[in-house]
Order: C-alpha cells, then structure tokens, then sequence
C-alpha cells in the first residue's frame, strides 16, 4: 500500500508546485488503481506487486501511444504521452540492462535444465516472475528465443 501513498503524496506535491503533467500522470495512475482495488472479486487491497503491474502496463500503452501518434505527424501529442511515460516510469524499478537480462536469463535456463525451443514456456514462467517491472516481456521473450536457438 507504500506505493499507493506515493502517489497520493505525489499528487498534493503536484497540485502545489502546479506541475500539470505530474498532476495528470498521477491521477491516471491513481484512477487505474481505485479501479483495480474496487473491481469485482477484488480484496479491495492493492499490494505493491500488482501496482507496479498496472504502472508498467501504463507506461507500456504511453509508449505505444507516442508511437502512434509520432507515425501520424502529431508531435505535440507524442510530446505529451512520453512526458507521462517519464513520470509513470519514476515509480518503476531500474530496468535491466541488456548484459544482466542475458545473465539473469541464462541462470534461468540453467536452472530449468532447457536445451530447445520446446522448454521456452517453462523458461518464460519463471523469467516473467523473477523479472517483472525489471524488464519489459517482449524482450524477455526474444532473450529466451536467441538464447534457445
């Protein structure tokens, strides 16, 4: 619930310095997670874990946003987004470079004993466990196919 907190403080923060950006960024993180917390079947508590889900899933859509909006012409909308996407990526952990992904997944095919392409679902399970938030999935499946072939 620390992570909840942040954001509630990190809005008041915004509203006084008058920085709409944060202010708005904040609010989408803050709307995603009531949403979350007041779904059907859910405990109405949001741990940590599953708040840093719905964050990397937000950044994910900005970036995909600015995407679109870049092969459209629309700099001023792409602007907008990634200045989202920077504040949303402020509550997510470090990510992993490109030489500790390749590490971290080798330990894991190590582990799981995987020699071919048939063991990549075995090896995923446990590499989008160990290295959420730390990665994005796409990624770690095209580190698990390369390391694999």
């Amino acid at each position: 619930m620390a992570l909840f907190d942040d954001i509630n403080n990190g809005i008041k923060e915004a509203m006084k310095a008058k920085d709409k950006v944060r202010l708005e960024a904040l609010r989408n993180i803050k709307k995603v997670m009531l949403e979350a917390k007041t779904a059907a079947g859910a405990s109405g508590e949001l741990s940590d874990d599953v708040a840093l889900k719905l964050i990397t899933k937000l950044t994910k859509q900005g970036k995909d946003s600015a995407t679109l909006y870049a092969q459209q012409g629309r700099p001023d909308l792409e602007k907008a987004e990634l200045d989202q996407v920077a504040v949303y990526e402020g509550f997510l952990p470090e990510q992993l470079s490109d030489e500790e992904l390749t590490q971290m997944i080798k330990e894991i095919i190590e582990k799981t004993g995987a020699q071919t392409m048939k063991d990549m679902g075995r090896v995923m399970g446990i590499a989008t466990k160990q290295l959420a938030g730390k990665a994005d999935g796409k990624v770690i499946s095209e580190k698990v196919r390369s390391l694999l072939q």
